[in-house]
């Protein structure tokens, strides 16, 4: 392929010849590139056997440079089936999404707000109609037994249970730590370092150990059940499930949900322990409270409403949980941009939502003065 390039006066001729297909569009870009655009260019392809959709790409692009630059490419001496490759390379090129710019008016602002309001009023709704397809299949499987799959069900209790022990328990453990060291630096000025037993007691057992045990679960498991069922829609598993008579709210949602109402109680209660005993740990090293002497105050002070308060709270958070991360992986499409985009969601919207919760319940045992 012969290619002659004349860059004195305006415009620039090139003058292409012989074939120009994929093996030579590399050097072609390459001559192309060094025509400075600031002259239009006139392309004489007169002398052109033949010329493939590589070479038409590299014609395009000089013209969409030149074009940006606010000049233009004329072809002259092409044939009509060169015209024709061109037009349709042109218009195979994928297009530059361009919004419109509309401008901030207090309308748009208020429309903004209408919107984001409606859209979380659906949302909400979706999760309650979840919530009921569960109860719904829930009664369903009391009624038939056979339906329920109780090896799911104990699967899922050692996934969602017994494999968070170590991090719950480790995060209780130092958070208790923590709460007794920074409490009894504070009462340690009024002369009331033993009531840091009660600080403990009270922080743990009704709010902290259930809460952060809750916060863990949603982000460890919420995207689990996310990613797993977002990953069957995917592969049209869920489908596949419908295509033969099984219904996927009672395979999948139940023995979730169910397995982490039945868990979280119990994790909270690890949590529990942990918690005080790291807290008594460090009571014992911090202020000289012996271990007898903690359990004392604990037992002394401390009401049994406490830890009803907690255990109260755990189910409830275990349906929230449990309830975002199926409906978020029901709503994966067939791309992986969505699952991970819906499994980052759903972390957010269970945690958001567990302690939104929590605040609610607080509210609602000071009122009743439990």
């Amino acid at each position: 392929m012969d290619i002659d390039i004349t860059t004195s006066g305006s415009p620039v001729r090139l003058v292409l010849r012989g074939a120009l297909t994929i093996a030579q569009v590399s050097g072609l870009t390459r001559r192309l590139d060094t025509i400075d655009a600031t002259a239009p260019v006139v392309a004489d392809l007169s002398g052109l056997e033949r010329m493939d959709t590589a070479g038409a790409w590299a014609l395009v692009t000089l013209r969409t440079r030149l074009e940006q630059a606010g000049q233009s490419l004329e072809i002259s001496g092409a044939s009509d089936q060169l015209v024709s490759l061109l037009k349709t390379v042109t218009d195979a090129l994928p297009q530059p999404e361009t919004e419109a710019r509309h401008p901030t008016t207090l309308r748009t602002r208020i429309e903004a707000v209408g919107k984001a309001v409606v859209q979380t009023a659906q949302f909400l709704l979706a999760l309650i109609s979840f919530f009921g397809l569960f109860l719904a299949r829930l009664a369903r499987a009391v009624r038939h037994p056979s339906e329920f799959r109780l090896t799911a069900l104990v699967h899922h209790c050692e996934d969602v249970g017994l494999r968070a022990v170590p991090i719950v328990a480790l995060m209780s453990f130092l958070i208790g730590i923590v709460l007794a060291f920074q409490g009894s630096s504070q009462l340690r000025q009024f002369g009331a370092e033993v009531y840091v037993v009660n600080l403990l007691a009270i922080s743990i057992l009704r709010e902290l150990g259930i809460l952060l045990t809750s916060i863990i679960v949603a982000g460890r498991t919420a995207s689990a059940f996310t990613a797993a069922i977002g990953s069957m829609k995917m592969r049209e598993e869920i489908d596949a499930m419908r295509t033969l008579g099984l219904d996927p709210a009672m395979v999948l949602f139940v023995p979730r949900i169910l397995a982490l109402i039945l868990m979280l109680p119990i994790l909270g209660l690890v949590s529990d322990v942990m918690g005080l005993l790291g807290g008594g740990l460090m009571a014992w090293v911090d202020l000289g409270i012996s271990p007898a002497m903690f359990v004392t105050r604990l037992v002394e002070g401390t009401d049994i409403s406490h830890v009803a308060v907690g255990m109260i709270k755990a189910p409830f958070f275990a349906v929230i949980i449990g309830i975002v991360g199926c409906h978020a992986g029901m709503q994966v499409q067939s791309n992986a941009e969505s699952l991970g985009r819906m499994t980052s969601s759903a972390v957010v919207t269970a945690i958001f939502a567990v302690i939104v919760a929590d605040a609610v319940f607080s509210v609602f045992f000071a009122q009743i003065g439990m």
